[in-house]
């Protein structure tokens, strides 16, 4: 019965053992592997496979990072508020510990949220926190949920008149439907502006198909109730109402603190 070249090869290679001496580690006991190969110096085998391991894992990790700069980028948060935590936020009275805790629970339990298109309302005077929460509540949900975006009212009202000129390359038919099927819109600054017919059309049209789509949506205002009410018209408040919970930032700016503190 004939064999291949590889089973004579295999029977061939003899049981055999020889003492070897690596120029690292010293003597070692080499196996024969075949006709011409011996086994190498374990530790050197070793030390290879813990670099190759090492060179994986530090890989891994660089490409979660330009992941995470690349869902940062995509999700427009200010670069002030960026690594903004929970763990950050000062709350050293019971409002702002009550701000704190609805923020991150609704950062905790985003997937009911997602589920029922729930959202916020984040109401106070500036320099009260309300950026920071939002920005700790969107880099909650981001390695989850990357389609997650941060933009100013004026922003928002913008890309959509932008869609207006002859030249813009997006209809606003496609802005409004990527602002509708983001997983979580904040909208920041909201009532700065003038209120008018057309800015409240415009915010209507995003609050409405958002609410129609059951899509959570968190906003940030100075505006006290009567005062986002009249900001953004009858028909926007009252979807808002019945799915945002209103949070009251109501202390003083933390401003002058973190001022005094940098000096």
């Amino acid at each position: 019965m004939a064999h291949s070249p590889e089973t004579m090869a295999r029977l061939s290679v003899p049981n055999a053992k020889r003492e070897a001496v690596c120029p690292e580690h010293g003597k070692y006991s080499s196996r024969q592997l075949s006709i011409k190969a011996w086994s190498r110096c374990p530790a050197c085998v070793a030390e290879q496979a813990a670099a190759e391991a090492a060179a994986e894992r530090k890989a891994q990790v660089e490409a979660a990072e330009r992941r995470h700069r690349a869902t940062l980028a995509d999700a427009r948060i200010p670069a002030r508020f960026i690594g903004r935590t929970f763990e950050s936020f000062v709350a050293s009275e019971d409002a702002q510990r009550s701000a704190l805790c609805v923020t991150r629970d609704f950062a905790e339990q985003f997937e009911d949220n997602l589920g029922r298109g729930a959202g916020l309302i984040l109401s106070g005077m500036p320099g009260t926190g309300k950026s920071h929460l939002a920005a700790a509540l969107l880099q909650h949900v981001m390695p989850r949920h990357p389609d997650v975006r941060y933009m100013t009212c004026l922003d928002l009202i913008r890309a959509v008149r932008d869609t207006w000129r002859r030249e813009s390359e997006r209809s606003e038919t496609q802005v409004l439907a990527y602002l509708e099927r983001l997983d979580l819109l904040v909208i920041d600054e909201v009532g700065v502006q003038y209120g008018t017919d057309g800015e409240q059309t415009v915010l209507f049209e995003v609050i409405d198909r958002r609410y129609r789509e059951q899509r959570p949506l968190v906003l940030l205002t100075n505006q006290g109730r009567e005062g986002l009410k009249k900001f953004c018209g009858d028909r926007s408040y009252d979807r808002l109402v019945e799915t945002c919970r209103w949070v009251a930032f109501d202390w003083p700016s933390y401003r002058p603190t973190a001022r005094r503190e940098a000096r």
